[in-house]
């Protein structure tokens, strides 16, 4: 796991530029906090932060064969050893024992069709000496992150779009655009906030070479027919899931599991509990909580239950050794900790105490492990949020979590002047979002129409919500220097359960009825028998009275840039609402004009709303 940059330019040379790229490279230090290193030639510059997890003295990058061609590498390949031993027997030679010499010998051997034998999560780009151009690929599921920004004569590129600003040729300009995708929560493809920078696409190659740049898609997903009965299908699930847990617990550093307590990441706890007894070894598991939350829980939107009686339940089941990280509303809510996170994001989110609360557990792993298992993705891949079951919410005409009302996705444009909320337009946008993406969903022949719909609505979740998610706790814990994996991920299992029919997704009458008869072998019965319940956030009212003392703090600057989009008159009412009744719309309001009002502080954008 790693932090890449480059610079490519046809017409300058680039030997003389050395100390932009190592500028660029190093703004993503905490991506790599183990090791740095930067390669030039004449029209070509890498940059490379390591955070070492497989062959520690021996993958050193940039990565070069010499004449051949030269790689920057982030993420895992989780099938590297089988690739090594092909590529042993097609000639080739290794020096180390690590994942990123396999890729880049497996690119001189496929090219860019490596990408066809590849199993893991990775964004790497390979500057091909022999032709003179760069090659750029990201990951099937888009786990890990990669943009780049064309320039006159080449283009610029980057694991975090601060690594791409940090040049000069790149500018800070946020448009209409720009803003109205950081404010619907579509995940349009391809994009960025900022003007002229792309998002290179989940199971997309982007070639530069001295004609330009093209892209060319390598992996979607497709309908295929699903012929396997339930038994069956259950079996499948459960080989999966077993070898890619399997297979995501290698490395050469602590590892440990996010457990919630949900069916997600207790199923990740147990499959990954049993391989290391196997092995003699006891697992490590960490938890969120707040401080009072399980005395005083109240049943919301989407949950019914705290998630500590659940956890409890998985820790002793499965004997791991568990910690759990107990936050107050003071930590949640500190302004430092609100721009280390939109330093790690780049963008101001709005997502509050659940992006806080994410980055300081995963700044307490890190204290104790390299590398986290995550239950992230199950919900998309099977269908467990309360929308895939929420008739209204499905028959909408739109993405169902937003047609679900809930405090993240309602009134998410409320804290907008009015004529900024006119210049976006946001309905109209989501509504062209919408159409755009169900009209690339590809069905089968003689599908049911139930089918027809919830392969449309899984297809949603997985080329879209999802990716929301995935960029999420890739930046919260590349922050601190932590490797996490998303056994749900898989592309195997994606294309497997995609392709499932939904009455076999929902076949005992409950959400995710394949995860949780695939792996209730290694799960308690409570929270087998558990109802979905999302990321933790705090029901404590002293957070949103702490966030509405910083918005009237921010309210006495008159000429802070931030009110060029946010309502003072709105912000001021919501400053003055009862936080013990405030509605969490609302409390979600003000973290989104306080993640602005510090995101304008860090970045200086230029804003052009047109």
């Amino acid at each position: 796991m790693c932090g890449i940059a480059g610079w490519v330019s046809y017409g300058t040379d680039l030997t003389q530029r050395r100390e932009v790229v190592d500028a660029m490279t190093a703004t993503m230090a905490c991506r790599g906090p183990d090791d740095s290193g930067t390669w030039v030639r004449p029209n070509v510059a890498l940059g490379h932060r390591r955070l070492a997890i497989i062959d520690l003295p021996g993958g050193r990058q940039p990565m070069a064969e010499a004449g051949l061609a030269a790689m920057v590498y982030s993420g895992e390949a989780y099938n590297f050893t089988e690739l090594r031993e092909e590529l042993l027997k097609r000639g080739h030679k290794f020096e180390t024992d690590s994942d990123t010499e396999v890729v880049l010998h497996g690119y001189l051997e496929w090219g860019d069709e490596v990408v066809d034998h590849l199993n893991g999560m990775y964004a790497f780009a390979i500057w091909d000496e022999r032709d003179e151009k760069l090659v750029m690929i990201r990951d099937r599921m888009g786990i890990k992150p990669f943009y780049y920004y064309p320039t006159p004569d080449g283009v610029l590129f980057g694991s975090e779009p601060k690594a791409i600003l940090a040049n000069p040729l790149a500018r800070k300009v946020v448009d209409t655009d720009g803003l109205r995708e950081l404010m619907s929560m579509t995940k349009t493809p391809g994009w960025s906030l900022w003007k002229g920078m792309h998002e290179v696409g989940p199971g997309t190659i982007v070639t530069v070479d001295r004609s330009g740049i093209r892209t060319r898609t390598y992996w979607k997903l497709d309908a295929k027919q699903h012929t396997d009965d339930q038994e069956t299908t259950v079996e499948r699930v459960r080989e999966l899931m077993t070898d890619i847990v399997h297979r995501q617990l290698i490395a050469d550093v602590p590892r440990c599991v996010l457990l919630s307590g949900g069916l997600d990441s207790s199923a990740v706890t147990g499959l990954a509990a049993a391989r290391l007894a196997e092995q003699g070894e006891r697992l490590r598991t960490f938890s969120v909580d707040f401080q009072g939350q399980e005395e005083n829980f109240q049943p919301d939107e989407v949950r019914d239950t705290p998630d500590s009686p659940y956890i409890r339940d998985v820790a002793r089941l499965v004997g791991s050794d568990h910690k759990d990280v107990v936050l107050n509303p003071a930590e949640l809510s500190d302004p430092e900790v609100r721009r280390k996170v939109l330093t790690a994001r780049d963008i101001p989110a709005g997502l509050g105490d659940m992006d806080t609360s994410l980055y300081l557990l995963f700044k307490a792993i890190r204290a104790e492990s390299t590398v986290a298992l995550s239950g992230e993705s199950a919900d998309e891949v099977f269908g467990g949020y309360r929308w895939f079951h929420d008739e209204a919410a499905v028959n909408s005409g739109t993405f169902p979590w937003l047609a679900f009302q809930m405090g993240l996705t309602s009134e998410r444009g409320a804290l907008l002047r009015g004529e900024v909320q006119e210049k976006l337009d946001l309905p109209g946008y989501i509504a062209d979002q919408y159409a755009t993406a169900v009209a690339q969903v590809e069905h089968l022949d003689g599908e049911s129409e139930q089918d027809r719909k919830m392969r449309t609505v899984c297809n949603l979740h997985l080329s879209r919500f999802v990716r929301m998610l995935l960029d999420r706790k890739d930046r919260a814990s590349m922050a601190v220097g932590l490797e996490v994996r998303v056994p749900f991920c898989d592309h195997r299992l994606v294309e497997y359960v995609y392709n499932t029919p939904w009455s076999l997704k929902t076949f005992d009458g409950r959400e995710k009825s394949l995860l949780r008869h695939a792996t209730e072998h290694v799960l308690p019965t409570s929270v087998r028998d558990r109802v979905k319940s999302p990321y933790p956030s705090t029901q404590d009212p002293g957070y949103a009275a702490a966030l509405q003392q910083q918005a009237k703090e921010a309210l006495t600057e008159r000429d802070n840039p931030v009110f060029d989009l946010v309502d003072r008159d709105w912000l001021h009412r919501m400053s003055e609402v009862d936080p013990a009744t405030m509605p969490s719309a609302q409390r979600s309001g003000i973290d989104r004009a306080l993640d602005l009002y510090h995101w304008f502080d860090l970045y200086r954008p230029e804003l052009r709303l047109d």
